[in-house]
């Protein structure tokens, strides 16, 4: 059984930063056969894909977090950083951690964490 658990969701200042966790259960992130996402949904709007790690290793970043975010592996400890700089009131939202176990990462996602709250205040 697949288990992802977020951590690390914060109130913070406009302008500072937040490292938000994901750890599995049931996969490692070693293993290059599936790809590892990160989402965010605030309230109204649809859920949106921040980040994604796909089998290659390469990362692809949404427009609207790219070059204020990264993503980094611990493998140890099979977890999936996500760093959050500069954040803005926009970045409010509850962020999720998603695994598709297959290569095809923009399909769909087969298994979702239960998500982490970021507010962001002016």
């Amino acid at each position: 059984q697949v288990r992802l658990v977020e951590s690390g969701g914060d109130s913070v200042q406009a302008g500072g930063s937040l490292r938000l966790s994901c750890v599995a259960s049931g996969i490692a992130y070693t293993y290059r056969d599936y790809c590892i996402a990160w989402f965010r949904q605030a309230p109204g709007n649809e859920r949106e894909r921040l980040a994604t790690v796909e089998p290659s290793g390469r990362t692809a970043f949404a427009d609207s977090v790219r070059g204020r975010a990264s993503i980094f592996q611990d493998n140890a400890k099979n977890t999936l950083n996500l760093q959050l700089n500069s954040l803005k009131p926009e970045d409010s939202a509850m962020y999720y951690c998603a695994a598709t176990l297959t290569k095809r990462c923009y399909t769909w996602v087969d298994y979702w964490g239960q998500g982490t709250q970021v507010t962001v205040s002016s």
